[in-house]
């Protein structure tokens, strides 16, 4: 920062603290309130209970599997964009960008029809195996429907990643020899890896707290930690231990972008080395 710029910095700062970390204290301070003061009694709670621990590991699970299906689906087309000219770039960026626009609670709802008895699935399903399946209330249909409104979370850090690489490091790579799945392992992605660790950290935060979509596509059935935090916010009106498990959830999510930052300093490290 250059001298005589931190007046500058300090308007900034104040809205941080007044708007994240002063609500995030008041969260963590929360969450050790007991009847007799300060007390992690409330952590105890949450994992002292098999089926709270379970929700996590649900949690955690459907965030993985968001991801492998939002990278198996990203990357295709960020290398679509990548070998494309300027106009299917501006096509791809627009058909990428349009989802984006219409609320998350609309998407998910347009989901009920796409996943439902009468929905498109289920008529096809039914054309070729005689009989109609719903793919709502289950696990497959909710990572199917959080895959598409997650799904430019991971396009976009790639496009902007291989928009700054030459696509000549692939042509050097075939003039050495080296075939499509070498040329894809070896070369591909270790550039897309930066791209790659900001789309799969910014998709599991996404999924993991995604309330709407959890609840309404994955039903009763189908209990993940959003679902947690406003049963006993709403209803149990137990705020400590809603607050508890919040600071759960951002702590899992915190661990997974500490782990990303470690594997991507590895990388450049090993690159320099």
């Amino acid at each position: 920062m250059k001298a005589g710029g931190f007046p500058y910095v300090i308007p900034m700062l104040l809205l941080s603290v007044a708007f994240f970390a002063t609500p995030l204290a008041v969260l963590v301070g929360f969450s050790f309130t007991g009847p007799d003061g300060a007390t992690p009694a409330n952590y105890i709670r949450f994992f002292g209970d098999a089926f709270n621990f379970r929700v996590l590991i649900n949690t955690a699970r459907l965030g993985l599997e968001t991801v492998i299906a939002t990278t198996l689906l990203g990357v295709p087309i960020a290398l679509l964009y990548w070998h494309s000219g300027k106009t299917a770039r501006q096509v791809i960026i627009f058909l990428t960008l349009i989802p984006m626009l219409t609320s998350n609670v609309v998407r998910t709802f347009a989901w009920i029809v796409i996943l439902g008895r009468q929905g498109p699935i289920s008529e096809t399903l039914l054309g070729l195996i005689g009989r109609p399946i719903s793919l709502m209330f289950t696990e497959l249909g909710l990572v199917m429907a959080m895959c598409q409104i997650d799904l430019p979370l991971i396009i976009l850090p790639l496009v902007a990643i291989l928009s700054r690489t030459p696509v000549q490091y692939t042509e050097a790579a075939q003039v050495s020899g080296a075939g499509p799945w070498r040329i894809f392992v070896t070369v591909l992605i270790p550039l897309m890896l930066p791209g790659l660790l900001a789309g799969w950290i910014l998709v599991f935060a996404s999924t993991s707290s995604s309330f709407v979509t959890q609840a309404v596509i994955g039903g009763a059935r189908n209990v993940y930690v959003p679902q947690l935090i406003y049963r006993d916010v709403g209803t149990l009106f137990d705020w400590p231990l809603a607050s508890a498990i919040a600071v759960v959830l951002l702590l899992s999510t915190g661990c997974l972008l500490v782990a990303m930052t470690m594997i991507s300093r590895h990388r450049r490290l090993v690159g320099h080395g």
